[in-house]
């Protein structure tokens, strides 16, 4: 009886070894799809308005990516300003463009769709989409002719926006639910998996926002279940230039983004950032 039961408790460990295995597997060949889930990004929000225009840019490594281009309302004298989006994992830049010229009217706005979310060719990729944005900027810049660029990161884009800070100049910075990284993100939520050999996606905006005095706005729900507060506090206390800190109370993350107080965070930060710049 007792080799009967050691030979089971041996069958159990191998059966739940060989489940852990293969889970792993499985999210190992599936991360890119569950960081990148290209097909939940398709237009969901109202029609454009008519003065829309499209840009698109060739990568080094001959992708095209397509941009959405939303003049204000009312043009005003003076150099242009322009808010350059990035939006979150399954974001699409027509929604995203619409949504920043309504809290924005009276700015330029630009989205791009990320690699590999369509019509923008290529797979996406935390590698990808951080060397795309500052090909995205240098085109934005010349073609709007204007250094005055704030970039605006929700979510993942916190992470691509906080990059683009660390490689060009820009005017200012608005990170909607940062995170530090996203190996400490995975952590966060899969504690019993070895992300370290696992994770094949990178990025950091913690590294990245050291050093940068960019003038920053940090906005964050105050029960984020996808970000939790601990890994935007450290992304907060990363930043020299911050110019605005502000949680939304009792929000999460996904209905973030409708509440009041949220929009008039978002208006108030681009006014610190204007205010900053002009000293």
């Amino acid at each position: 009886m007792m080799m009967d039961g050691g030979m089971w408790l041996l069958k159990l460990i191998l059966v739940l070894a060989a489940l852990y295995i293969a889970v792993v597997a499985v999210m190992y060949a599936a991360q890119t799809r569950m960081l990148f889930p290209t097909g939940m990004a398709t237009p969901a929000g109202p029609p454009l308005p008519a003065t829309v225009g499209r840009y698109e840019v060739e990568t080094p490594d001959g992708e095209r990516l397509t941009g959405v281009h939303i003049p204000p309302a009312q043009a005003r004298p003076g150099e242009r300003l322009v808010v350059l989006g990035f939006g979150g994992n399954a974001w699409n830049a027509d929604d995203l463009a619409a949504y920043l010229h309504e809290l924005f009217p009276d700015v330029e706005v630009v989205a791009f769709h990320y690699r590999g979310y369509r019509p923008s060719t290529g797979s996406p990729g935390a590698a990808a989409l951080l060397a795309d944005a500052p090909v995205v900027y240098d085109h934005v810049r010349l073609a709007l002719e204007t250094d005055r660029i704030v970039a605006v990161g929700f979510s993942i884009g916190a992470g691509v926006a906080a990059h683009l800070a660390s490689r060009r100049p820009l005017a200012g910075l608005i990170l909607v639910s940062p995170f530090d990284s996203l190996q400490a993100m995975a952590r966060e939520h899969y504690p019993w998996a070895p992300v370290g050999w696992l994770l094949r996606h990178h990025m950091s905006p913690l590294d990245d926002m050291r050093g940068v005095s960019t003038p920053t706005a940090l906005i964050a729900a105050q029960h984020d279940t996808i970000i939790p507060p601990r890994r935007t506090d450290a992304v907060r206390r990363a930043i020299p230039g911050l110019v605005l800190d502000r949680t939304i109370a009792d929000a999460d993350h996904n209905d973030l983004y409708g509440r009041p107080g949220f929009r008039a965070a978002m208006v108030d930060a681009l006014t610190r950032i204007g205010l900053a710049t002009t000293r």
